[in-house]
């Protein structure tokens, strides 16, 4: 065991004379020493502390030293904070030292503080603890202490103190050992009484960069910077005190808006469909929106690659609980719905919350809804994505086709669930519900009563439950407000289900419709948990609280929306108790009932004291402060309303008899709990009986603050209230959320400031990381220290014990992971490991969401008139009591600024933004037992005010009001400096703005500074005598907040809301010196907020200085008003305002474009006004826009006093006005550039290796950056023009060897020769995409790999393993689970086998193919152009739909140059330096210049469908200025994903003509042609652009071939015109293929075939390879645009936001003045290639026999054979019968001929047909080429008998048997294993072939063999060598042998009665014969009997 001891000595140079107090803290565990009273100079504490640890010492903990000024009356004042990191000690054990503190501002002070430590292994047992100095008792004037053993180990918590007469020695604890042996420590503090609360370490830190610094290097001494990690540094607007809780400023309720939302799902194809000869269809289901594809006849496996879209507008919650259903129906037609076969069902949320928000081509597995023990009917392959505004989906370039044929591997299933799901049922048991609201007129009810009688509760309740797109109904309980049903609804579904909630609602059941009561969501994932030790959906019993409109009932309910669970509830509604719980079924047992019908039966009844004991609670609130009240309520008395429930609720509570029951049934609670309070138990009982909950304040009538907002004069005298209700004690629950959340908070404001430290590139963020990460470990250790508690108190559920588990053992992981994580966090690696921190954070705040309520939340109503206004709702655990500091909630006792907003949609837009009132609230709820703590957190100095009672009311009863004696004067001051990126709010697209500063029941505004959006108003507010109540020293560390609000000032009407802002004012009371460092104050940044969005940011610092003895002489002076034009208006005082120095900006301006039309007049001579503060420039007047849009004088500057500080900079603004006649000036829009950083001009550096070297550096050239080691092929042809370098490793070498050895021996595979004639475009298109995919996948293996490296490291440090053993581990344990990779694991799998599956190919010259528009990979091609948008307009907000783009009124292109003003001379005395230019050198001239736009489309994917069946009928339209191309006579019919493949040139003139639209129309028969959608390019930038966009640069040079260079200048002109402009030397060529330019050394082959193919001398190859590395130029180079396709997606201007589609093209500009270019290149789609398929069925074997015989009753069949190729079905052909076949085996003979069009490239087959009778044109489709064959059994007389099919993939399909015996069902099962053929290589296979059919288990059964051949030849050779069908001519086959039996029938039936009859059966017939003899004898007897007997007896 170990210990640490510290020996506190003595603290030095402490100022003035007092009592002082030490805390020390280690690990988290604070003590405290006694009270040294009286010291002056130096404190003699003499004092040890020891702490028992459990775990080494690690180097990098801490140890904290607190010396604080000990105050009786007052908090504890810090002095200052030590703190050390303990490496020393963990290494030498021993450490003396003296050193010297730092205040809140981490600002180092003169006190010092002498310490010794010891760390060293403990001796023996600690049993005893003898030394005196643990014990040392502060005399405290009460003597109470606390022991809180509870914030160790220990489970035992002690009761919150000893009495006093108790001895103390008796009561200490006695320590036993904990789990592992801990030893308990224990902390002697004091109670906290009221009075003395000690101060949380949170002081407020406003951090100065340097003192940082110099805290860190304090902290480091001599350890390495890298360890050394900060406390918090938060900015003083987030101080945590103790007293105040942090306002929350973004005020609009976000759910419950409706956004629009796209989904689009892509069938692709289905496979192993159950059934026989089915013509399946799929139904794609989202909510109760039905799409349907086309059907496909007689296939198990339909290929439909059909594309359906599904627009909604609705909320995000509604969104993502619809249900996507896909179902595959058999044989639907119009008269039929056809059968279900099976369906696969998922919520919209698991899509979107997939990475990228979409499944792309994954299999979804479909099960049968009626019949659950059935296995999987068949999959689904199809792409589901989901879009909302601004999301753009990514296709991701997967690897090729086989991959994904791996159905298992590909599921449709998010990470995590596994393949095989089974059925479980979901038991939804709802008990009863209490508290319900009428849902009735009483009128109707009163009239009931006249006639009846009776009085009855007015609501009909009945629970809906729905889940996963069903819904189940309890039974209605007719009038009840308190309904008991006591049933359970049952669902079947499969589990784990892929939809995540459950609502539940309670519904009133109403004659004409039901409406609901409240609704309520179980989330799946919070009541469940997934992991090895997880557990099944489990919950309650518990009560669930349900929330939605107010409770007083209206006909029309204007918040319906909130009970049906849209957005936040604004009242209670009724609670409902419920469970549920899940039971895996097992499918194989008998008695289970197979459909998955909703169930409803009945459950037993649970006992009162199964969700807990119930308890009074004691809610208590205090109003301190009602400002900002809106002027439209405040004309009428206010009352504010605090609501529990339904208790407190006056107006609308809910019918009487439930609150009597109440009582009674607590009635034997009332008396046990009164004597736990220690009062006289009969004094208890009287009061308790006469306190009556007051949960209203007395009406008031507001005081106008100013012109928009009242407050209410509460002044010293604060109203109160207080309501006792009852609820079942469940606060364990909403203790560990709070304790969690606090974690979380803690964690998210230390994020916060790291990311504020990164973006403010501040020093060191690497330490405040990790003192992050710290405090992030020691909450977690806390956590599981203090949760588990109270484990077995009544009414804890199983969910309550596996969250418990599962909540400590995350924590305790997270802990664990943090500890690591600091170690790992490095200057390098602070974003990595940020993002890590930034999971745990959501992962926090998931587990924090308590899924079981308890206490239902506190409603704050605002009302007047007997109406609620406006409210206010707070968790109500967020303000629960507990003894542990931890678990308290966490505005608990404290004063928090609530903000009260309208209820329901009325908060949504405008309204919601403008404050209903703000109050300063005190909130306190706690067991009534708890009570005496409620008035603790309050500010001190207030009297109790009770409520006058008749008796001499006992003294606890809680006060109805507060008289604050005391109070403070104070003068704020409000510097406002500047706002900036402010909302535009005027027409202008300006606002005029000014500020409203709210402080109490103060305010004052700024001047209003008319059209800016970034006003720099340089003023100083003072409101003088502000007085606060409370104590000043408390009101010192907790001020209250300050408001700020900003406005645009409009002519008419008041002014509008632009957003609104929060700050707290540094606090100086008059003791203090105004000086360094607090004084005075820094500006500092507020984000502005305007409801959810930002608005902006305000420049500004706020002090409060207290007024004391001498008033305001006293104060720090104030300047006058320096500026006599501003009038009275005080500037910010010097100390404040920045720092100014002397800039220049230099302003390019280059032209305006595209400038709309102003009130309807066109703009005609527009000039440009540059300001930046207070100074600027105008450009010169463009004379006439139309002939002329640029400027004739390009660059102007002005000078500008900025300050020092690049971050404080002041935003430049660009305002482009029309100057018309008679001297007007209209505004046509603006632009505010917030940020200049990016235009600091910051000179060359001539040291740095970028400015040419003497040395002469070589760089030599490889033909290509390979990513495939295999492409490395050694060959010198023309076309691969450079030597490769091998550098293959000898196994490859042998490995490639063995490849041609092997490709010799079976001479099948020859390689594909690549003859010049056969390649064109589209080979190197496709090429170029494959590269693309696979560099795409090298990435994401490289990325999977580093991701599982973390992975392991992780595992690692924390197992303590080496690494090496761990990655051998993994690699076994691998081989163990193949069958399940992890989806890391196979992507890794995918790109290794795809580089080494590669053959060698043959080398194409590619492109390079970007899946992005091409202006993104080069910066925009703002190298030096910028674009500025022009804005004008009102800006919108989210709701109204308005983008920003709507806004645009214009574009100015120009750019800046700032730089602080004298400038280096070196600069300016370059040569050729024109000074007229400025920094703009070398700057080519802007006149008018003609050029030839050439635009290649190539194709579009993915297009948003315009027609009604789901398809579109593209093509192209193109405009550039005037001219438009229209491409509409070669539309592509009912095509999502056309290829174009088209050139378009269009002459234009730079720069009247620059803005490149490309859109693509539908075309329509009738009516006009729908955008579906467009792109715009600008084309200028790239003109202009350094990284010449113009024509891009192939990788190789060619005079002919597909590969032709399409420039008109050579590689060697464009070298030279480079080379010259940007002011280097001409390249130099040497002889042996060198080339040098600017010292660097280019090799590269210098001869080329021209068309003849004769090879000449060039220099090209050599300018090429320059050009391509051009950015290894030294200053001057960079990367030129290549020869590429973009990828641009489509977008609407109908639905912002959503991509309708891409299209992939490039464009090529060509000057007029130059040589002209060649002809444009032939893009135009390949057309397909005609073949036919020749198939020879020759035998079949072993087919299974069908019919039985008449007569014999043996087995035979009649066989015939079926084929046809997918798609071509109405072409299929049948061979004759071979009747009668008794082994199954059949002889044919027999030919089938398919012709067909195939794309070689694509793989696919072409058919155009039309698709109905009434289709216009025929639709092209792309399918795979797969040919069916299929055997039947043929019946004369009922249908034909399906026998079995096979299907073959004609590019990989497995080799056939060579004889029938090697003919088994694994060739098709185990497919992937096998290898494959394809007949295009092949061109003729013969071979047996399985046929396979599914028996009624579903499982695969042999049903025969067949023996075929197939041809495959090209419509060519077909032509030459014609074929005839079946046995026809020419080229006919012989007949078949096939033996007598067969057609015995026909020939000679009596010859087939006696071969078969007669051999078996003879003796039979025989003996019947005989028989019928008999009988016949018989008979004859019986009917000549009885006439023979007559004669016989009458003697005739």
């Amino acid at each position: 065991m170990l210990s640490l001891t510290v020996h506190l000595k003595t603290v030095a140079h402490l100022r003035g004379r007092g009592d002082r107090i030490a805390k020390v803290t280690f690990r988290g565990l604070p003590f405290y020493s006694r009270v040294v009273e009286n010291c002056e100079e130096v404190a003699q504490f003499n004092e040890m502390f020891r702490w028992p640890i459990a775990s080494q010492l690690d180097g990098n903990e801490m140890l904290e030293i607190q010396i604080y000024n000990y105050s009786k009356v007052f908090s504890n004042r810090l002095v200052g904070t030590f703190c050390m990191v303990l490496q020393n000690v963990a290494e030498e054990g021993h450490l003396e030292l003296t050193d010297t503190l730092i205040d809140e501002n981490n600002t180092s002070i003169k006190t010092s503080v002498t310490l010794e430590i010891k760390y060293q292994p403990m001796n023996g047992s600690m049993g005893s603890w003898s030394e005196g100095q643990f014990l040392d008792i502060p005399d405290d004037q009460d003597g109470v202490f606390t022991f809180e053993t509870d914030s160790l180990l220990s489970g035992q918590s002690r009761g919150s103190g000893t009495s006093p007469g108790r001895s103390l020695h008796g009561s200490i604890p006695t320590f036993r050992k904990a789990g592992k042996g801990v030893f308990l420590a224990m902390k002697l503090g004091k109670i906290r009484s009221s009075k003395e609360d000690h101060r949380k370490e949170d002081e407020p830190a406003i951090l100065d960069m340097e003192d940082l610094d110099r805290k860190a290097i304090r902290l480091a001494g001599t350890l390495d910077p890298d360890t050394v990690s900060l406390a918090s540094v938060t900015a003083v607007t987030t101080n945590v005190s103790n007293k105040r809780s942090k306002p929350d400023i973004k005020m609009e309720p976000s759910s419950g808006r409706p956004v629009d939302y796209q989904i689009s799902i892509t069938v692709i194809e289905a496979r192993q469909l159950i059934g026989l000869n089915m013509d399946p269809v799929v139904c794609v289901e989202i909510g109760d929106d039905k799409k349907y594809t086309s059907m496909k006849e007689s296939t198990n496996c339909p290929y439909y690659n059909e594309y359906f879209v599904f627009d909604f507008h609705v909320p995000p919650d509604v969104m993502f609980d619809k249900i996507i259903k896909l179902s595959v129906i058999h044989s639907k037609n119009l008269l039929r719905s056809g059968t279900l076969v099976g369906n696969f069902k998922m919520d919209v949320g698991t899509v979107y919350s997939q990475p990228e928000h979409q499944f792309y081509h994954k299999w979804a597995i479909l099960s049968d809804p009626d019949d659950i023990t059935a296995s999987c009917k068949g999959y689904i392959k199809c792409d589901i994505a989901v879009v909302s505004k601004g999301d753009n989906i990514k296709t991701p370039h997967k690897a090729n086709e086989t991959d994904e044929d791996d159905i298992e591997g590909n599921l449709l299933l998010p990470e995590g669930i596994p393949a095989e799901r089974q059925w479980a049922r979901f038991y939804v048991k709802i008990y009863r519900a209490e508290g319900l609201p009428k849902m009735n007129t009483s009128i109707m009810a009163n009239v009931k009563k006249a006639f009846i009688g009776e009085n009855r509760d007015l609501v009909d309740p009945y629970v809906q439950v729905q889940f996963a797109g069903q819904k189940g109904k309890t039974s209605v309980q007719k009038s009840s407000y308190e309904p008991i049903w006591n049933e359970q609804v049952i669902f079947t579904e499969l589990f784990p289900p892929l939809c995540k909630r459950l609502k539940v609602q309670i519904r009133d059941s109403d004659k004409v419709n039901d409406v609901a009561i409240g609704s309520y969501f179980i989330d799946l994932r919070k009541i469940s948990n997934d992991g090895d030790k997880g557990f099944l959906p489990t919950m309650g019993p518990a009560w669930v609280n349900m929330y939605g409109s107010t409770r007083q009932y209206s006909l029309i309910d204007e918040h319906q929306d909130l009970n049906d669970g849209l957005g936040e509830g604004v009242s209670f509604r009724a609670r409902l108790l419920l469970s549920v719980a899940v039971e895996i079924l097992d499918t194989t047992s008998p008695e289970i009932i197979g459909s998955t019908e909703i169930q409803v039966e009945g459950v037993s009844n649970i006992s009162e004291s199964a969700t807990g004991k119930m308890e009074e609670f004691f809610l208590f609130g205090s109003f301190l402060e009602a400002t900002m009240i809106d002027r439209k309520i405040g004309d009428k008395p206010i009352t504010f309303e605090i609501t529990i429930g339904n208790y407190g609720n006056q107006i609308d509570g809910v019918s009487k008899p439930s609150a009597g029951k109440k009582k009674k049934k607590d009635g034997e609670n009332e008396e046990e709990e009164s004597e736990l309070i220690q009062n006289s138990s009969e004094d208890e009982a009287d009061e308790d009986a006469e306190l009556v909950s007051v949960s209203s304040t007395p009406l008031m009538k507001p005081v106008i603050t100013d012109r928009n907002y009242f407050h209410l004069p509460y002044f010293e005298k604060k109203p109160c209230v207080y309501i006792k209700s009852w609820w079942q004690d469940q606060r364990r629950r909403l203790y560990n959320s709070n304790m969690m959340d606090k974690i979380a908070d803690k964690l998210e404001e230390g994020l916060n400031d790291v990311q504020e430290i990164i973006k403010t590139e501040k020093a060191f963020p690497e330490r405040r990381l990790r003192g992050v990460v710290e405090e992030l470990s020691i909450g977690c250790s806390r956590f599981v220290t203090l949760a588990n508690k109270d484990l077995n108190q009544p009414g804890r559920t199983k969910l309550d014990r596996e969250r418990l588990k599962s909540c400590m053992r995350e924590m305790d992981n997270m802990g664990q992971q943090s500890r690591l994580i600091r170690t790992q966090v490095k200057k390098n690696t602070v974003r990595d490991k940020l993002k890590l921190v930034q999971n745990f954070l959501q992962r926090l705040r998931f587990l924090a969401d308590e899924p079981q309520h308890s206490i239902p939340d506190v409603f704050v109503w605002m009302m007047s008139n007997n109406k609620r206004i406006a409210y206010a709702r707070i968790p109500s655990k967020d303000i629960l009591y507990s003894t542990v500091d931890e678990e308290t909630g966490k505005d608990c006792g404290k004063v928090k600024a609530v903000f009260l907003k309208l209820p329901g949609k009325k908060g949504f837009g405008p309204a919601g933004w403008t404050v209903q009132a703000k109050l300063e609230l005190y909130l306190w709820l706690g067991l009534n037992k708890q009570r005496k703590e409620f008035l603790s957190g309050l500010p001190n100095g207030f009297e109790e005010i009770k409520a006058a009672k008749s008796g001499s009311g006992p003294h606890f009863a809680p006060p109805v009001s507060l008289v604050y004696n005391m109070k403070q004067v104070f003068q704020l001051r409000a510097h406002m400096y500047q706002a900036r990126s402010l909302f535009a709010a005027d027409s202008s697209g300006l606002s005029d703005p000014f500020a409203r500063v709210f402080f109490s029941t103060h305010s004052q505004v700024t001047e209003i500074l008319s059209e800016t959006l970034c006003p720099t108003w340089d003023q100083l507010l003072v409101f003088d005598d502000v007085e606060l109540f409370g104590e000043a020293s408390e009101l010192r560390d907790d001020p209250p907040i300050i408001v700020v609000e900003i406005y645009d000032q409009d002519t008419v009407g008041k002014a509008e809301f632009i957003g609104r802002t929060f700050a707290k004012p540094t606090i100086k009371m008059c003791d203090e010196h105004y000086g360094p460092p607090r004084f005075p104050p820094q500006l500092e940044y507020y984000q502005i907020y305007r409801g959810n969005s930002t608005a902006g940011e305000l420049l500004a610092a706020f002090e409060l200085l207290q007024i004391g003895q001498g008033g305001r002489a006293d104060l720090p002076p104030l300047e006058q008003p320096t500026d006599s034009e501003r009038g009275p208006i005080l500037p910010v005082p010097l100390g404040i305002r920045p720092v100014l120095s002397r800039y220049r900006i230099e302003v390019l301006f280059w032209g305006l474009r595209d400038l709309k039309r102003i009130n309807l007049a066109q703009v005609d001579r527009p000039r440009v006004d540059i300001e930046c503060a207070g100074r600027g420039v105008q450009s010169v007047l463009i004379q006439n826009y139309k002939k002329n849009p640029n400027f004739s004088t390009l660059v102007k500057w002005f000078e500008v006093d900025l300050p020092e500080n690049e971050l404080l900079h002041p935003p430049l603004n660009i305002r482009v006005v029309d100057c018309r006649a008679f001297g007007r000036y209209t505004l046509v829009g603006s632009h505010a550039v917030s940020s200049l950083r990016r235009f600091i001009y910051s000179a060359p550096d001539k040291t740095s290796n970028n400015w040419a070297t003497a040395g002469d550096i070589s760089i030599s050239m490889d033909s290509e950056p390979s990513v495939r080691k295999m492409d490395t092929v050694v060959k010198l042809d023309a076309m691969s023009d450079a030597v490769v370098k091998v550098d293959m490793t000898e196994e490859e070498d042998d490995k490639e060897r063995k490849k041609k050895k092997k490709k010799k021996k079976g001479g099948v595979e020859e390689e594909e020769e690549t003859d010049g004639s056969v390649l064109d475009w589209w080979s190197k298109y496709f090429a170029s995409i494959e590269t693309m995919k696979e560099t795409l996948r090298a990435q994401e293996a490289a990325q999977a790999e580093a991701e599982e490296r973390e992975d392991l490291e992780i595992a690692a440090e924390a197992a303590d393993i080496k690494l090496d053993d761990l990655i051998l581990k993994g690699s076994k344990l691998k081989e163990k689970s193949k069958d399940k990779k992890s989806s890391k694991d196979r992507k890794k799998g995918q790109a290794a086998n795809s580089l080494e599956k590669q053959p060698v190919k043959a080398k194409v010259d590619e492109l390079v193919v970007f899946n992005k528009e091409l202006e993104t990979e080069f910066g925009m091609f703002e190298d030096w152009l910028h674009t500025f948008n022009l804005y004008r307009g009102k800006a919108g907000d989210d709701d109204e739909h308005a983008f920003d783009d709507d806004r645009i009124v214009g574009r100015f292109k120009g750019s800046l140059c700032m730089y602080k003003v004298p400038l280096s001379e070196e600069i300016t005395k370059e040569a050729g330096f024109d000074p007229n230019m400025g920094m703009f050198q070398s700057i080519p001239h802007n006149d008018p210049i003609h050029v030839l736009v050439r635009v290649y489309v190539v194709r579009a994917t993915e297009l948003h469908p315009a027609d009604i069946n789901g398809k579109a009928d593209p093509y192209v339209v193109i405009k550039l200025g005037k001219s438009e191309v229209k491409d509409k006579e070669n539309y592509i019919s009912k095509q999502l994903n056309p290829v174009f493949g088209k050139s378009f040139d269009i002459e234009a003139t730079f720069p009247m003509e620059s803005m490149l639209t490309v859109s693509v129309y539908d075309w329509d028969l009738v009516g006009t042609d729908d955008l579906i959608g467009e792109t715009k390019i600008d084309l200028e930038n790239r003109f202009y652009s350094k990284f010449r966009a113009t024509c891009g640069i192939s990788s190789q040079y060619s005079v002919h071939g597909y590969n032709i260079w399409r420039d008109p200048l050579k590689p060697s002109q464009i070298l030279a015109k480079l080379c010259k402009e940007s002011k280097i030397d001409a390249p130099q060529y040497g002889p042996g293929g060198k080339v040098k330019v600017a010292n660097r050394i280019f090799t590269a082959p210098t001869e080329m075939e021209d068309e003849n193919g004769l090879k000449k001398q060039t220099e090209e190859h050599l300018a090429l390879a320059v050009l391509n590395h051009w950015e290894e130029i030294p200053r001057v180079g960079c990367k030129l645009v290549p020869e590429h396709v973009e990828t641009r997606p489509l977008l609407n201007p109908d639905k912002p936001g959503i991509e309708q589609g891409r299209i992939e093209m490039w464009v090529d500009m060509f000057p007029m003045d130059m040589p002209a270019p060649g002809p444009a290149l032939d893009i135009s789609p390949r057309k397909p290639k005609r073949y036919e398929l020749r198939v020879v069925i020759w035998n079949t074997d072993e087919v299974i026999l069908e019919d039985d015989d008449y007569f014999t009753g043996e087995k035979s069949s009649d066989i015939f054979v079926r084929g046809w190729l997918k798609g071509h079905q109405e072409d299929k052909q049948d061979t004759d019968v071979h009747y009668h076949s008794l082994t199954g085996e059949g002889n044919f003979n027999w030919r089938f001929v398919f012709p067909f069009d195939y794309l070689m490239a694509e793989e696919k087959i072409v058919i155009s047909k039309k698709e109905s009778m009434f289709s216009w044109d025929e639709t092209e489709y792309k399918i795979p080429p797969r040919l069916t064959l299929q055997v039947w059994d043929a019946d004369h007389f009922s249908a034909d008998d399906f026998l079995g099919a096979i299907e073959l993939d004609l590019n990989r399909f497995p080799r056939g048997a060579k004889t029938a015996k090697q003919c088994t069902l694994a060739m098709i099962q185990n497919e992937h294993e096998l290898p494959t053929i394809s007949i295009f290589k092949q061109k003729r296979v013969k071979g047996w072939w399985p046929f396979a059919a599914r028996d009624e288990n579903d499982e695969m059964e042999l049903t025969g063999k067949v023996e075929a051949e197939l041809h495959l030849v090209t419509a060519e050779e077909a032509e030459k060598s014609p074929v005839g069908l079946g046995r026809n001519e020419p080229d006919p086959l012989e007949k078949p042998n096939r033996p007598d039996t067969s057609f015995m029938w026909f020939l000679s039936p009596l010859k087939s009665i006696r071969y078969f009859i007669w051999h078996n059966y003879r003796w039979l017939i025989l003996k019947v014969l005989a028989l019928m003899l008999l009988l016949l004898m018989l008979g004859l007897f019986l009917y000549s009997v009885p006439g023979y007997l007559v004669k016989k007896m009458l003697g005739a």
